[in-house]
């Protein structure tokens, strides 16, 4: 046998072998001509896997992307319109910027507060009124107080009084009151009195009793409590209090026999003031309220008939049944009756209406009675203005010689129309210049004042030169609703100085607005509770100064009674 295994009989390790070589001098087959494409049978596994796959185009690769660049548009503008308020916010307002700077300059350089527009306290609210959350003008505000605070300490060192009371007020108006404000108070107080000798008091006090000057600066009362003030056991201020005291309330009763509800009232309130424990005070207030239910019933009498004298037409003229008539009765009962006061701006607004009937029919000195009645009652509407400034336009085209007539009506009934005035270049610029000026004062707050450069007067001047203005017009008619959310606006901030002045300037633009009583109320309210918490710290100065701006908005009101006497008591 021989000694090589088979490697068929053997399951190790198998040769290697060339195969059968005699092949390779045979003719071989010709080869297929390329086609550059691959070639493989059914049974070659290997070369399916290796097979090049087809490649996507370029189109189909980035067709994905526009789904995606879609969301992302989508989820910008979605995150823009969430967050619009804060992105606002990151763009810079030159407006608010130039006026920030100005506050910041005019504080750097002490000119704290004044009326001519350029104080630190104006500018700053100029800045809140543009920006009400803005941070630097509420800051700024704040450093105002303090340096008027300063200013009051300074003034009161160097004996300058009125100063320091004047810097004091300020200071409380900014701040609110405070440790600051309360010390000053004091020190003002215990100032003024160490510069006051009693024995001169006690003299002035007992000519003025003599002379029957009871109430005032220079009353017998003002007098006795100076004395009090210095010397709390004077016997002869006491007692001079006391006769001071019997007078008023003689007056008081000599005004509720004659029927004048307003002035025993008056007279009451200085009593409670003056002597807030006095004998016979209980008895006058229940005598005041009994009649001021009595004169209740004729008042809303009174203004009930006044609105049906408004709805039905007879809205002025002669004889009692007028609007006019029983709104006028109404005051004579309650001079501060916001009601009827509204009522009378009712009247104004619809002596308006009819005189700018009478303008579009150019009758222009019919229209100007009607007006000027208006101006009794409403003397700054805004409506007013603008009808002013129409038939001044009127009577000017009238005056140039047109050939109209006063009433002219052609055959079909019509009135003719006067060929409006044709503006210079001049004129036209100067009008767009004070159109501008008047929107930005208004957005400053600047409505009534400062006189030439405010809102209204800029309005009204622009339609000086051209009474038909349609731009002018809108925007001083506008006033009113600008106003109302200005007023609005500082009402949120806390701000019830500026809030006030808001009010003041609606009842002037807009004075039958009925839906004044509402804010006024709501100012008033605002008032008493800013009272209550200074009463609650012992700040009986500052609560003094918010329940005398509530008592100028609420007359009578209950919670400002009860507020008032506990400041005059103490308690």
């Amino acid at each position: 046998m021989s000694g090589r295994k088979d490697n068929k009989d053997q399951g190790g390790r198998m040769e290697p072998r060339l195969g059968n070589l005699d092949g390779l001098d045979k003719p071989q087959a010709p080869m297929p001509p390329r086609d550059d494409l691959p070639h493989f049978g059914a049974g070659d596994p290997e070369r399916r896997r290796q097979a090049p796959r087809p490649q996507p185009s370029k189109s189909s690769k980035r067709g994905w992307l526009w789904p995606l660049l879609l969301l992302i548009v989508i989820g910008a503008v979605a995150f823009a319109w969430v967050n619009q308020d804060r992105l606002r916010g990151l763009v810079p307002s030159t407006e608010l910027n130039d006026v920030l700077s100005r506050a910041d300059a005019a504080l750097h350089d002490g000119h704290l507060d004044g009326n001519d527009g350029k104080s630190a306290r104006e500018l700053y609210e100029a800045a809140r009124a543009l920006e009400p959350d803005n941070d630097r003008a509420r800051d700024g505000l704040r450093q105002v107080g303090q340096a008027e605070i300063a200013r009051a300490d300074a003034a009161l060192r160097d004996g300058h009084l009125d100063d320091a009371a004047q810097a004091l007020n300020a200071a409380r108006e900014l701040l609110g009151g405070g440790s600051d404000v309360e010390r000053l108070d004091q020190a003002l107080t215990k100032a003024r009195s160490a510069n006051v000798q009693p024995d001169g008091l006690i003299d002035r006090a007992q000519q003025a009793l003599a002379d029957g000057r009871l109430d005032g600066d220079d009353g017998a009362g003002h007098l006795y409590r100076q004395v009090l003030a210095i010397d709390p056991n004077n016997a002869i201020a006491l007692h001079g209090l006391d006769k001071v005291a019997e007078g008023l309330a003689a007056q008081a009763r000599k005004a509720l026999d004659a029927g004048d509800r307003a002035t025993a009232a008056t007279i009451v309130d200085k009593l409670a003031a003056l002597l807030p424990n006095y004998g016979d005070l209980p008895s006058l207030r229940a005598s005041l309220v009994q009649a001021q239910k009595q004169d209740n019933g004729e008042l809303a009498d009174d203004l009930k008939q006044g609105q049906d004298a408004l709805r039905a037409g007879r809205v002025d003229g002669d004889g009692e049944d007028t609007a006019v008539a029983y709104f006028k009765s109404a005051l004579a009962i309650d001079p501060d009756n916001q009601e009827a006061k509204a009522g009378l701006g009712q009247v104004a607004q619809a002596l308006i209406v009819q005189a700018n009937a009478a303008i579009d029919a150019n009758d222009a000195v019919h229209a100007d009675q009607l007006l000027d009645r208006a101006a009794s009652f409403a003397p700054r509407s805004a409506d007013l203005a603008a009808a002013r400034a129409r038939l001044s336009d009127l009577s000017k085209r009238l005056n140039a010689g047109n050939n109209i007539e006063a009433t002219p009506a052609g055959a079909d009934g019509n009135v003719a129309q006067a060929p409006a005035a044709t503006l210079t270049p001049q004129q036209s610029a100067q009008i767009a210049r004070m159109l501008q000026s008047a929107e930005l004062a208004a957005r400053r707050g600047q409505i009534m004042l400062p006189p030439g450069d405010s809102a209204y007067d800029l309005y009204r001047g622009a339609l000086a030169i051209d009474g038909n203005n349609e731009a002018a017009r809108r925007g001083l008619q506008e006033l009113p609703n600008l106003v109302a959310r200005q007023f609005n606006q500082a009402m949120s901030n806390g701000n019830l100085v500026q809030a006030e002045g808001f009010l003041g300037d609606l009842s002037d633009l807009s004075p039958g607005d009925a839906g004044q009583d509402q804010l006024r109320q709501r100012l008033a309210g605002a008032w008493m509770d800013q009272a209550e918490q200074q009463l609650g710290r012992g700040d009986r100065a500052g609560a003094a100064q918010s329940l005398h701006h509530a008592g100028k908005l609420a007359t009578g009101n209950s919670r400002l009674q009860q507020l008032t006497a506990r400041l005059q008591t103490g308690s």
